[in-house]
């Protein structure tokens, strides 16, 4: 029997681009594990005069038009999940949420279990809201019946280098100027990106999930 292939899902909601940075980092760190990816943003849900109002969202939401939105395919596609969002008062966004929450389906028909998923954020402060952002997230991953692949602190070195948050990679916007920093946290996205393309491969080869079409 061949060894089945990673199909990665890389699903992400992001306003001003912090989000969106750390979604292509995974995206690198699963396409160098040798996966298949998708890389797909939630729709905007906001009215254009909310977006206006800011100048750094806006130019943000022009320069990624090109990346196609999720569907439900997507996730019928990929044996594993990476969903990522910005903290939104402790909670995942409302783009990210509307996205989920039309998942009923998969849900229902168990597409969505027994596959590895994981989560990152961004907050503007270290005690933004982070940790509440990823547990708020992952009770979804736990009513599909997914298998919740934290952070940890598998890569010690790299996991403190990037804050030490166990529950998913996450990053500081008020650090955005320190290139340590954002070195420190693309990086454990791109490891941890390679590591969920590898567990994707493990759990397949055990439940013996039928590629997709």
């Amino acid at each position: 029997m061949s060894t089945p292939e990673a199909r990665i899902a890389i699903v992400y909601y992001s306003s001003t681009g912090n989000v969106h940075r750390l979604a292509q980092a995974f995206a690198d760190g699963a396409a160098d594990a040798g996966a298949q990816v998708r890389l797909r943003r939630a729709a905007e849900l906001a009215p254009d005069a909310a977006i206006d109002s800011n100048p750094e969202w806006r130019a943000h939401l022009d320069a990624t038009a090109h990346i196609q939105q999720a569907t439900l395919d997507d996730l019928r596609w990929a044996n594993g999940y990476a969903f990522g969002t910005p903290t939104r008062f402790g909670n995942v966004s409302s783009q990210l949420r509307q996205f989920l929450d039309t998942t009923g389906g998969l849900w229902e028909a168990e597409e969505l279990a027994n596959k590895p998923a994981t989560g990152f954020t961004s907050s503007h402060f270290p005690h933004g809201g982070q940790e509440a952002t990823l547990l708020s997230l992952y009770k979804t991953l736990y009513h599909w019946g997914a298998i919740v692949l934290p952070t940890g602190y598998v890569n010690y070195e790299v996991a403190a280098a990037a804050g030490g948050n166990p529950y998913g990679v996450s990053f500081v916007e008020e650090q955005a100027a320190d290139d340590t920093h954002v070195k420190a946290v693309l990086e454990a996205a791109r490891h941890q990106g390679e590591r969920l393309a590898h567990t994707a491969v493990l759990l397949a080869s055990l439940t013996d999930q039928p590629a997709a079409a």
